[in-house]
């Protein structure tokens, strides 16, 4: 079988065992626990299903991580918009709408895109993979430098000469892994090539050399569970590397690594967690490594543009199977993936280090000048600092601000963080308002989503933007603002 990313068995028409290696029962299987890790070092990489819900994550929650990995992978939200297909086999997806969402959505439905300017981007495609495919590749390099233009070309490494096909390429032959020329289980491959140094090493810089002998931290088991719903795709427990260092107390940093489809380890046991490298690389340099696993799925759902999928080989979900905010910051995998590196993050000794990031930051007010915020305190802070749409604004004491001298009906994303002598925090999570317009609408209609786009009052960009937001049956009402109907009842954009 040359193919890991199809969801459909019947589309495979070979149905794969799955191994005899399987994950413990989630009851024997710890709680995740936390370290003292540097929030500023946080990155995350994946292969295929994995390469796309890595650009999700690293897009949703671009102030999170320093940096993305993506190993034959593709676009932000392809499968949002398009059936899966068109996403895969060296098709040449648009990026166009994806470009708008990111930007429609940035500040609410995902982070500031402006964090992406800070990361760091490498990109890996084989030249012979027809799986997902160079031509896909190249679209994620022109989402992000070309025509998106949300980050340098110097913060992109793009290395795409290699002749692997469709899988993991490494330069050391593991146990059970197969040629670089095919693409089968477990889909890790002696291609001549060290993908994991490749990417850890542009995403945080000059590492020390990796460790090829016995490795002295620890590969932990954890559950799941905690953190997502059963029937949401994912498996009961997932596994952490933690070198000694790290296990000893000292600060570290994190490297979230995603499999493919059929790579969990309910597919293939553990070759993904010890045959990729990463361990390796994370063993002398101080990088935990969590690795969230994935499970198959066989129950049918209905998916944002692919209609009713099954998802049996166990992918991570950059279709839709779990939701129509599968890419967004409320999509439940990706939701409970930040919840394990909130849990992480969580053990930096009392009284060393920056302090604690501010937490429940909320707009407590708006007019149509201002927009006030609020947030709590964080221990040991001495001040805040208060960025608007990716800048700072301002510096305070104090634990609200209000920012004045706004244009009406604009909308801004905020994020707070602390400082003392130490230096300063992780920025919160983004939070959005728009100011109130000084202009009432002159009318109102409620109808659903077809009756608004059939009047005329929305385009059909508009009309699948809040069919998703709403859903295309239920009613909600617009309202007109001059001459443009808006969902805000304060005459704001469309939202």
């Amino acid at each position: 079988m040359s193919d890991s990313m199809r969801p459909r068995v019947r589309a495979l028409c070979v149905i794969v065992p799955l191994l005899s290696a399987v994950a413990a029962p989630a009851q024997s299987a710890a709680p995740l626990a936390s370290y003292n890790v540097d929030r500023t070092q946080v990155s995350v990489s994946g292969l295929s299903s994995g390469g796309f819900f890595a650009v999700q994550l690293g897009v949703s929650f671009s102030s999170v991580f320093k940096g993305v990995g993506v190993f034959a992978g593709g676009t932000y939200d392809c499968a949002g918009q398009s059936n899966y297909t068109a996403c895969m086999y060296n098709a040449t997806p648009s990026i166009t709408q994806s470009i708008s969402n990111m930007k429609n959505w940035s500040g609410s439905r995902i982070d500031a895109v402006g964090n992406i300017a800070n990361q760091r981007i490498y990109l890996f495609t084989g030249t012979n993979d027809t799986t997902v495919g160079p031509h896909v590749t190249d679209q994620v390099y022109q989402l992000y430098v070309g025509t998106g233009h949300f980050v340098s070309a110097a913060n992109v490494k793009y290395d795409n000469s290699n002749s692997a096909v469709h899988t993991f390429p490494t330069d050391f032959d593991g146990s059970g892994d197969k040629a670089c020329s095919l693409s089968i289980s477990p889909y890790i491959s002696n291609c001549h090539f060290d993908g994991a140094g490749a990417a850890l090493q542009w995403i945080h810089g000059p590492l020390n050399a990796r460790n090829d002998g016995s490795l002295g931290g620890s590969l932990v088991q954890f559950n799941q569970t905690e953190f997502i719903a059963a029937g949401d795709g994912m498996d009961a427990a997932g596994w952490l590397y933690v070198p000694a260092n790290c296990a000893a107390g000292r600060q570290c940093r994190l490297h979230v690594a995603l499999h493919g489809c059929l790579q969990g380890y309910s597919s293939i046991g553990a070759d993904f967690l010890n045959n990729t490298g990463y361990n390796r690389w994370a063993d002398t340099n101080d990088i935990i490594v969590l690795y969230p696993q994935a499970v198959a799925d066989n129950a049918v759902h209905a998916t944002a543009a692919s209609g009713s999928l099954s998802n049996p080989n166990g992918c991570w979900d950059w279709i839709g199977w779990y939701g129509a905010d599968f890419d967004q910051k409320t999509g439940v995998q990706a939701k409970a993936i930040m919840a394990m590196v909130d849990r992480i993050l969580a053990g930096q000794p009392a009284g060393t280090g920056v302090p604690p990031t501010p937490a429940n930051v909320a707009v407590t007010a708006t007019t149509n000048a201002s927009i006030t915020l609020g947030w709590t305190a964080s221990a040991g802070a001495t001040g805040y600092n208060v960025y608007r749409d990716d800048g700072k604004v301002q510096s305070t004491t104090a634990t609200s601000f209000t920012d004045g001298g706004l244009a009406p009906a604009t909308t801004h994303s905020y994020a707070v963080s602390a400082v003392d002598a130490a230096g300063e925090s992780a920025r919160s999570a983004v939070v959005s308002a728009t100011t109130a317009n000084t202009v009432p609408y002159s009318q109102k209609v409620t109808a659903p989503d077809l009756g608004h786009y059939l009047a005329g009052r929305i385009t059909v960009a508009q009309y699948v933007q809040l069919g998703q937001e709403y859903g295309y049956l239920t009613n909600f009402t617009l309202y007109l603002c001059g001459s443009t109907w808006t969902n805000s009842p304060t005459c704001g954009p469309l939202h």
